[in-house]
């Protein structure tokens, strides 16, 4: 029998009085020390034991087949509980496996059974299982910062025990780093999402025109496809522009004179693109219900719409001035000239078409959907500031003659500009009481401008840099082809040029 050593009640389970070992240890002896357990009661297994030492390691130690110690095997790591320690959780797996009676009821709640030794075998993480060993002995179940929270929570489910039995300081750590992770993950799905086409190429197998309607729509949504895929996604952001342009200079007075049917020009050769660009997606897509569902195609059908719509109203227009005859005709025609106006500035919605191709407003509008909790409230903070300052300098300003605080509607704009600190200065407070109200409201609105910037900015950045990341390594692939295509090329021309009949 090996001697017993007398152990501290303490943590530090393996420390032995009078074995200086424990406080000085070689790197060997550190990587075979087992955290939160006895050095007697755990030892190395292997399976592959050369069967002489098995031989004299049972001549020195034989096998203790007690019915009041528990063996067992966790990935290759022996460990003996006292059946008795363990019927005090019924509910978990070892538990369980201490109470049953039954060997096939035993043999369900184990990987493996060894008759020789009398080991239950367990396939899992025996790093993880030292703590388990450790709850069983003391009662408490320790949780460390450096595990991996849904690795420890799967093992300690698997073991059937509850994560209640932890520290309370230690378990609310443990559920926010888990609840971080989390959140963290699903973020990570929503931008592989966001970085992934709306289609796969897959969903073409076996349809109509499966391969021409694949080959379109690698053309049109995937511009790191192909150098003709890249330079079809540079041109729709140059029509955009040149559109933005066009738009802009049609409402200059000198332009509308010198240059109105040049701009005209413009207008529909831009309208062509767009159209053409708007139908190949039409004609590429897998499914038509997807098709209209997806946010950037109503965006493309918005870009085209008032360009057709103005065409239509504008021949309405020609009809009615030649055949008018009586004055509401003429009305219904000054009607129909405001709403081609309003029609003719529905373009402006074509600059939201850049960002189909732009990284920084993919992620500008990836922040706004992740943190749509933090602006709402702050569009909830400012509501209440312009509501409760315009009704405070309403009734300090309403009795000074000739005041612009007539009403606290009027005294809106006046709240809403100060809560933003820009102060254009066209409506002031005049009295004491007035200016020390504006000075109130201004340095609330410093603050509030300031609590969400920093949220915004550094998720806004996060986000950035990884839809970067991910656009450099596929214009990195396709510069990669590129550059093998003119190797290949290059080959080419010095095997000719090497080839004697080349000169005769």
């Amino acid at each position: 029998m090996r001697q017993q050593w007398t152990r501290r009640a303490s943590l530090s389970a393996s420390l032995k009085i009078g074995d200086h070992r424990g406080r000085y240890r070689t790197p060997e002896e550190e990587e075979s020390h087992i955290p939160f357990a006895q050095d007697s009661l755990i030892r190395q297994w292997n399976s592959m034991q050369n069967v002489a030492d098995e031989n004299q390691e049972k001549s020195q130690t034989p096998i203790q087949r007690s019915k009041y110690l528990l063996n067992i095997n966790v990935g290759g790591k022996l460990f003996q509980i006292a059946c008795k320690i363990l019927a005090k959780y019924p509910i978990t797996r070892l538990g369980k496996l201490a109470l049953y009676t039954d060997p096939m009821k035993k043999l369900q709640l184990c990987d493996d059974y060894l008759v020789q030794k009398n080991e239950y075998f367990f396939d899992r993480d025996p790093m993880i299982f030292h703590y388990i060993f450790h709850f069983y002995r003391s009662g408490v179940l320790w949780v460390m910062e450096e595990m991996c929270p849904s690795n420890f929570v799967e093992e300690i489910e698997y073991w059937g025990i509850h994560l209640k039995y932890s520290q309370r300081c230690c378990r609310i750590l443990f559920e926010e780093k888990q609840d971080e992770l989390s959140e963290y993950l699903k973020i990570e799905k929503e931008l592989e999402a966001e970085l992934e086409p709306l289609e796969s190429g897959e969903q073409f197998n076996g349809k109509f025109l499966g391969r021409f309607r694949k080959a379109v729509w690698n053309l049109i949504e995937n511009p790191y496809s192909s150098v003709p895929a890249k330079i079809i996604a540079v041109m729709s952001s140059f029509f955009v522009l040149i559109s933005i342009v066009g738009m802009t200079l049609s409402t200059v007075e000198e332009m509308k004179k010198t240059g109105k049917m040049w701009m005209e020009q413009m207008e529909m050769i831009c309208a062509i693109f767009f159209t053409s660009e708007y139908l190949m997606r039409l004609i590429s897509s897998s499914s038509f219900k997807n098709f209209l569902r997806a946010a950037f195609n109503a965006v493309d059908l918005v870009a085209i719409l008032p360009f057709y719509i103005q065409l239509l109203f504008e021949n309405m227009d020609e009809g009615d001035m030649q055949y008018h005859e009586e004055l509401h005709k003429v009305e219904n025609v000054s009607k129909l000239g405001k709403v081609l106006k309003l029609i003719k500035l529905m373009r402006i919605f074509r600059i939201l078409k850049l960002a189909r191709h732009s990284t920084g407003l993919r992620a500008f509008s990836f922040t706004m959907r992740q943190c749509y909790q933090q602006v709402c409230c702050l569009l909830l903070f400012i509501a209440m500031g312009v509501f409760t300052f315009s009704a405070l300098i309403h009734s300090v300003e309403h009795d000074v003659p000739g005041t612009d605080f007539t009403s606290i509607p009027y005294a809106w704009w006046w709240a809403a500009v100060s809560l933003s600190t820009v102060g254009y200065g066209d409506t002031v407070p005049d009295t004491i009481l007035g200016r020390m109200v504006a000075f109130v409201c201004i340095s609330f609105g410093i603050i509030l401008n300031g609590m969400p910037i920093s949220i915004l900015y550094n998720k806004f950045s996060d986000y950035y840099a990884k839809l970067k990341a991910h656009e450099m390594s596929q214009s990195h692939q396709l510069s990669r082809r590129i550059r093998l295509k003119e190797r290949v090329l290059q080959k080419f021309s010095e095997c000719w040029r090497a080839d004697p009949h080349y000169y005769r």
